[in-house]
């Protein structure tokens, strides 16, 4: 879906969206990836969306034992006592911010803004306004969201359910950054009416290489652990993909097995800043050093 210009007018479209620039410019591709930058980027968005403490207590629980998996990405985690302190990068950071954020979009605001008004906006100006904060309701013929009560919400819910010719008439759809704790009991209510169309965004990323391993080793998914790559591997072979900014978790896993010899080959026609110059924000030579030269070739 094509977005559409937010007029910098607009009070509602300029909070926190800044219109598209009329001035574009370009620069040639960054040498080195994350350090002090990635730090104040992450604490800049966090604080802005969550506030001081709810920024601390939440990410001091992001991949840790007893606390939540980051939304962000599917990346392994390190084994309980080998675990940071700040276990995410700067992508999961304002994942967990999106998520936690203090913003909110109540009754006034659907009573505001039309639904036709709110196809007009863009993805990003609607993710910048908020959560819901109680369940909203939109009526045969009606132009606005309205406030239902959660009894009334799940009575409607379960009306049309119990409705159905079939139970598999229902699809049951999630998105990829649902926390697994969600997924499973979503899944339980699917599987328990009696069907199992649970597809979620992933199926378009992972049908197809899941197919390929099945067929292939007889499994789905990869079988490596994480201390493959950190603690085994001589040879590490990136075809494709830019960690630095898909998953940058990963490059600190990188930086382990370089530092213990391993060698890195990064095959994209892509300059990819994080195989340059990683500077690992939790360690000094990070900070205030040369930082790690990742890929070889």
């Amino acid at each position: 879906m094509a977005e559409q210009p937010i007029n910098p007018t607009d009070a509602h479209g300029s909070a926190g969206v800044p219109p598209p620039s009329s001035d574009p410019t370009s620069s040639g591709p960054k040498k080195s990836s994350v350090g002090i930058h990635g730090i104040i980027e992450s604490a800049r968005y966090s604080m802005g969306e969550m506030g001081p403490k709810r920024s601390l207590q939440t990410l001091l629980t992001v991949n840790q034992v007893g606390g939540f998996d980051c939304p962000s990405c599917a990346w392994g985690e390190p084994d309980p006592d080998h675990r940071k302190i700040a276990e995410f990068c700067e992508n999961g950071a304002k994942a967990v911010a999106w998520e936690a954020t203090r913003k909110r979009v109540d009754a006034a605001f659907f009573a505001e803004h039309s639904v036709a008004a709110l196809r007009e906006r863009d993805g990003r100006w609607l993710e910048s306004q908020g959560r819901l904060a109680q369940p909203m309701h939109l009526a045969p013929g009606a132009t606005h969201y309205a406030p239902i009560p959660w009894e009334g919400a799940l009575a409607l819910t379960a009306d049309r359910l119990r409705g159905l010719a079939d139970p598999s008439r229902a699809v049951f759809y999630t998105s990829g950054r649902t926390s697994n704790e969600a997924a499973f009991l979503y899944q339980l209510l699917a599987r328990r009416l009696g069907t199992n169309n649970l597809p979620d965004c992933s199926n378009m990323c992972h049908e197809s290489s899941g197919a390929a391993l099945s067929e292939t080793i007889g499994v789905g998914k990869g079988l490596i652990a994480l201390s493959d790559i950190t603690d085994h591997a001589d040879l590490i072979i990136v075809v494709g993909q830019n960690p630095g900014t898909c998953h940058p978790r990963m490059l600190t896993a990188l930086e382990q097995a370089k530092r213990r010899g391993a060698r890195i080959i990064a095959a994209n026609p892509l300059p990819e800043a994080g195989f340059g110059r990683f500077h690992n924000p939790q360690t000094a030579r990070g900070l205030v050093g040369p930082g790690t030269k990742l890929a070889d070739r």
